[in-house]
């Protein structure tokens, strides 16, 4: 039923696309994620643009691009708001969140930068209510602001970058896109918003977190309070008080998980299939992964991404992808796009505990790295030389 909520299934009316990607497959993805989170490492490929690949198989990424940018005859499909940290949303979930918004306006760092810097914040409204779309880089050179030394992530932002980034916390800004190099193009809101959204009411705190909880829940299908309030960054206590009324309201049904000891709740939209095909290489910012706790009780998989590590301390590499196959997990792997040779280096592999033999585990990861080969224009596929894990001889004979 997880497997199913997060559209990883390839049966039915989950199967890949056997054409040519459309933006209405895309739409279906985005639909029934809720969110794609951003993330700028690039060691493989942008962290929004691979949940796609995982359940549409080779697309076209400009798609993406062009849902999260829009014109005046097509409003876009996408916008950058903080949800799951920060990530892509729909317009309408955008909408939903303002009640961050404006707690960050009156309270939060929108405020706190406000009262600091209240010359600079407005002069920067006023230049991109002149000159918007205007990326940070851009508003550096126009008002002549330096940046401090740079100790670690944040601390060298100049005021102008700290602006941008409140008013975008607050609500005032919005990203209309993103450049080449993975900068934010600042805007004023209404002009980035869909014209049919720009006067929505903003909706009050409770029922903003019920409609999140819901969206939550849906995507993932059976959860439990610690997941649904994981997806959308929400608060213990809140989701619990969204999950009472959906369970008043039909939408969730309390149920039992074995190897779960607390509350799990199905979504009424969930379905249970007589059985599950998968075939995914996922991302580690991928929604069927959010929640690490989920994953190891649903699965029995304990992973951790490898980016945050020492070198010295990473047990599985640096970027680590589950492989899910089947009805579960059946390995990871450490992947990296070596541009330069037009490669796609595999690092790591191991198998799970509990997977199939290694030789139908290997076969099976073998058909997606070429599939991401492909997806990503790379030549062919290449073991490191130092490559390590328990499942490399059995790949090595299928690549």
């Amino acid at each position: 039923m997880a497997i199913h909520a997060q559209g990883l299934a390839r049966t039915g009316a989950q199967e890949r696309p056997a054409g040519a990607v459309t933006m209405r497959h895309l739409q279906g993805v985005i639909d029934r994620l809720g969110l794609l989170q951003i993330d700028s490492v690039n060691v493989l490929a942008r962290a929004h643009q691979l949940p796609a690949f995982s359940r549409l198989g080779p697309y076209d990424p400009a798609l993406l691009d062009r849902a999260s940018r829009g014109t005046p005859s097509r409003p876009r499909r996408l916008m950058e708001s903080w949800a799951h940290v920060a990530a892509y949303v729909p317009p309408t979930t955008y909408q939903v969140l303002r009640f961050r918004m404006r707690h960050e306006r009156e309270r939060g760092y929108g405020a706190t930068v406000r009262q600091r810097h209240p010359e600079v914040y407005a002069k920067v409204l006023d230049v991109v209510a002149e000159r918007g779309p205007i990326t940070a880089a851009q508003m550096h050179e126009l008002l002549g602001h330096e940046r401090g030394p740079k100790e670690h992530w944040g601390w060298n932002w100049s005021v102008a970058k700290q602006v941008l980034e409140a008013a975008f916390f607050a609500g005032e800004l919005a990203v209309a896109h993103r450049t080449s190099q993975f900068e934010r193009a600042y805007d004023l809101t209404e002009r980035v918003l869909p014209p049919a959204l720009v006067d929505a009411e903003e909706l009050d705190r409770p029922e903003a977190v019920a409609r999140l909880v819901d969206l939550a829940a849906r995507a993932l299908g059976v959860s439990t309070v610690r997941c649904l309030a994981d997806y959308y960054r929400l608060g213990a206590q809140e989701t619990a008080t969204a999950v009472a009324r959906l369970v008043e309201e039909g939408r969730l049904e309390p149920v039992e998980v074995a190897g779960w000891q607390r509350p799990t709740y199905l979504h009424a939209e969930a379905r249970l299939p007589r059985r599950t095909r998968a075939q995914a290489l996922l991302a580690p910012f991928d929604p069927m992964v959010f929640e690490r706790r989920r994953l190891l009780e649903l699965f029995g998989m304990h992973y951790r991404i490898g980016i945050y590590t020492p070198a010295e301390k990473r047990t599985d590499g640096y970027y680590v992808l589950p492989f899910l196959l089947g009805e579960g997990f059946a390995g990871r792997t450490d992947l990296k796009a070596d541009r330069a040779t037009g490669t796609l280096l595999v690092r790591t592999a191991f198998r799970e505990e509990s997977a199939p033999p290694p030789a139908e585990v290997a076969g099976a990861l073998a058909d997606e790295l070429h599939s991401t080969a492909r997806w990503l224009g790379l030549a062919g596929i290449a073991i490191a030389d130092d490559a390590r894990g328990d499942l490399l001889d059995a790949l090595r004979a299928h690549l």
